[in-house]
């Protein structure tokens, strides 16, 4: 295969397929994403027999329970699919939407109007249900997309894309318009990187090592995608019971996604009687615990955590806790270890709270609230394409108003410059 002319064919289709999509209506472009929604479940039985090939490679490879939980699809994940593509359907387009207008003492009428990005490039890793959502995001604002999903979920991604594309162009959507690199080899990735002629815009989703290696190396511009190293921290007025039920939901309610907590801060003044029936609990779940010398003075079965931990985003059921004196100090390790992706506090008292809002500086800041929130779906976004944790442009969860740019639109009647 010729990697170098697959990437560029797809990039001059990608690039028509924008122009065109630019100007399909509302109804158009729902249109599509119904039909890919149907599609996804008439065609659910060749969707799963490829994921059966890529699952039963990863267990070859011994891939972790986190991965391949990322990875499996059966008929709910599919269901669930569907539905946020209707979903999504069911939004307002913010495509052609006026943000603002105003009028200058020369009577030029100047408005600010929502456009799409025009062509862009999703790199991911492996969670093939990132195929559809990437796909129905993009189609729904306007833009064409090129995927190239990580070699764990090949035949996946393959399957999936064979049918929405092939569903979306049967509806009226342009040719090109939802298209996937079909090879494993990393060259497709180097030259998608570089690939300014044809991409508007790359978003990397993936773990710290895809996200860095995207940035530090594209000359096309990049929507930096967060690696989740989440804490919850429970104060010395925290309800404790109410706190070992965020804590326990936000580390093993799906521990294997980047809205998963990582790091658990206590105050000392509840640590005696927090940490140990809530340890109780997490061994119950398989969690694996690391912990400060105060932690495993009262978990004596927790392991020693290392200067590494705090800094790790595990993606698995292991956990590491930290007694704190202070809300400055959880303050203080939240501002050095965290990624600014979901941090949450734990709390009865307000002033606290409102605190904690105004200085932890996180794309979702939480209060007596689960971090697995974090998510396209959750705030009523219909689906997402990622979780910004960079400020220029989108920030938190990306749905369809974070892929699109805008442009200025002027009205005159014959007003010329002096």
């Amino acid at each position: 295969m010729d990697i170098a002319r697959e990437v560029q064919d797809k990039g001059r289709r990608a690039r028509e397929a924008a122009r065109l999509l630019a100007g399909l209506g509302t109804s158009q472009k729902n249109a599509a994403l119904l039909a890919m929604a149907r599609a996804l479940e008439e065609e659910q039985a060749e969707i799963l027999a490829a994921n059966a090939r890529d699952m039963a490679a990863g267990e070859e490879k011994g891939l972790s329970r986190a991965l391949l939980d990322r990875l499996l699809l059966n008929e709910k994940r599919i269901r669930d699919m569907a539905t946020g593509l209707r979903e999504l359907a069911a939004l307002p387009d913010p495509v052609g939407e006026v943000t603002s207008m105003w009028t200058r003492p020369n009577d030029l009428q100047i408005g600010r109007v929502r456009v799409p990005l025009g062509v862009i490039g999703i790199i991911y890793e492996a969670r093939p249900n990132v195929t559809v959502d990437a796909a129905g995001l993009c189609l729904k604002t306007g833009n064409a997309v090129i995927l190239r999903g990580g070699s764990e979920a090949f035949y996946s991604n393959q399957a999936l894309t064979r049918v929405i594309s092939r569903a979306a162009t049967a509806a009226g959507a342009p040719e090109g318009a939802i298209q996937l690199i079909e090879t494993t080899d990393r060259e497709a990735v180097n030259l998608l990187l570089r690939a300014n002629d044809y991409l508007d815009v790359l978003i990397p989703r993936g773990g710290a090592g895809l996200i860095r290696a995207v940035v530090e190396n594209a000359t096309v511009p990049v929507i930096e995608t967060g690696v989740g190293n989440c804490h919850v921290y429970v104060d010395a007025q925290a309800d404790l019971e109410m706190a070992r039920r965020i804590v326990v939901n936000a580390k093993t309610q799906r521990p294997g996604v980047c809205n998963a907590m990582e790091t658990l801060l206590v105050h000392r003044e509840v640590a005696d009687e927090f940490l140990p029936p809530l340890a109780a609990a997490l061994k119950e779940k398989g969690v694996t615990l690391r912990g400060c010398e105060r932690t495993r003075a009262l978990i004596p079965w927790a392991e020693a955590a290392t200067e590494a931990d705090w800094a790790t985003e595990y993606l698995d059921l292991i956990l590491a806790i930290r007694v704190v004196d202070s809300f400055e100090e959880a303050l203080e390790h939240i501002h050095r270890y965290g990624t600014k992706h979901s941090e949450a506090i734990v709390t009865t008292n307000y002033q606290t709270a409102r605190e904690f809002l105004a200085r932890v500086d996180a794309a979702a800041v939480y209060v007596n609230a689960s971090t697995r929130f974090t998510d396209g779906y959750e705030f009523g976004f219909g689906a997402e394409i990622g979780i910004s944790t960079q400020k220029l442009h989108a920030r938190g969860p990306m749905g369809p108003e974070q892929l699109t740019s805008f442009k200025y639109i002027i009205f005159g009647s014959g007003q010329i410059r002096q």
